[in-house]
């Protein structure tokens, strides 16, 4: 096969996915999402430009595991030659399994630059982007886009992305203006995925089996991208999986279980970037688990204290006391 032939193959097998989210996202929830039911997981995003100046903190943003296969690296960047730099870079330092192309970012850090979601105004440059990476790389290249910056676009935009060598489409169906406010557009999902022949997987407000289910019934879409509604629930994944799969879909899981994960993520995460590091950057992932638990305004409160793994293994005790609430 063609260096810069598109290949669609291993995303149309993907049908429920982690999405990519700064700060959470890292190699330990991504392993354990994955081994709960997510079909593919993608890095938190990585500065092409950083990258190409040698910067030595994002490439270490690039390590995952074989447990986290297939993985995907996402670069963000508004220059084809820096875009083409890291999507370089990355296959040949960490060889992942595709390289993705952020273009939906509504961060103003982000989108200052010309990055992102800002990219999507200017269609000309996104397609010499992925023409860029797509020529830089042997592997498959898919992009993350929105709805559109301030008018909704994203089905023309699309064309664009794969006329010049994208092989799968992640949508969130908001523009930027619209930031995460609610409800996802659905319609604009559909004339994607219709004005596309290269895989479409949706993303936005999925937080239970039901809304995959809505969303794939109703657009047509070949997966979801699952973000914030996994987060303290990576047990979503296998839910949604039995979902769309016409399967019976399992329980929530038990409290036990929960708090197994947790302390199994935090694990990981110690092993892979030390106790300090890991257990400042676990806090926001506890607060998670913690809902819906007896007492978990006083448990997420003491989520800001964490310093060790002693700490946390402490409050799951005080939470396993506690029992789940029934509110």
């Amino acid at each position: 096969m063609e260096k810069n032939a598109r290949k669609t193959d291993m995303f149309s097998a993907f049908r429920v996915m982690l999405a990519p989210m700064a700060g959470f996202s890292d190699s330990s929830f991504r392993a354990v999402c994955m081994s709960l039911g997510a079909d593919a997981c993608v890095s938190e995003m990585i500065s092409a430009k950083a990258l190409r100046l040698g910067d030595k903190k994002s490439p270490l943003l690039m390590k995952f595991t074989e447990a986290e296969r297939p993985f995907g690296i996402q670069l963000f960047g508004a220059d084809p030659d820096d875009i083409a730099f890291g999507a370089r870079f990355a296959e040949e330092n960490y060889v992942p399994d595709f390289i993705d192309i952020n273009m939906g970012c509504p961060a103003p850090k982000i989108t200052g630059s010309g990055a992102g979601s800002k990219l999507m105004t200017d269609p000309v440059l996104s397609g010499e982007i992925v023409a860029a990476a797509v020529s830089a790389v042997s592997l498959p290249v898919s992009c993350k886009i929105r709805a559109g910056y301030h008018e909704t676009n994203a089905d023309t935009f699309s064309e664009v992305l794969e006329r010049n060598g994208a092989s799968c489409i992640f949508l969130h169906g908001r523009t930027r203006d619209r930031m995460y406010s609610p409800p996802v557009d659905l319609d604009i999902i559909r004339r994607v995925k219709e004005a596309v022949s290269i895989p479409v997987l949706g993303n936005g407000d999925i937080s239970s089996a039901e809304d995959a289910v809505r969303m794939m019934e109703e657009t047509s879409c070949d997966g979801v991208m699952v973000g914030r509604g996994c987060l303290g629930d990576p047990f979503l994944f296998g839910r949604i999986k039995a979902a769309i799969n016409g399967l019976p879909v399992p329980g929530d899981p038990s409290l036990e279980e929960k708090m197994d994960i947790l302390v199994h993520q935090a694990k990981a995460a110690i092993e892979d970037k030390g106790e300090t590091l890991a257990m400042r950057e676990m806090r926001k992932q506890a607060v998670y688990y913690f809902k819906g638990v007896n007492g978990a305004a006083s448990l997420r409160a003491d989520c800001v204290k964490l310093e060790t793994l002693d700490d946390l293994v402490s409050l799951v005790g005080r939470a396993l006391s506690a029992g789940r609430s029934e509110s």
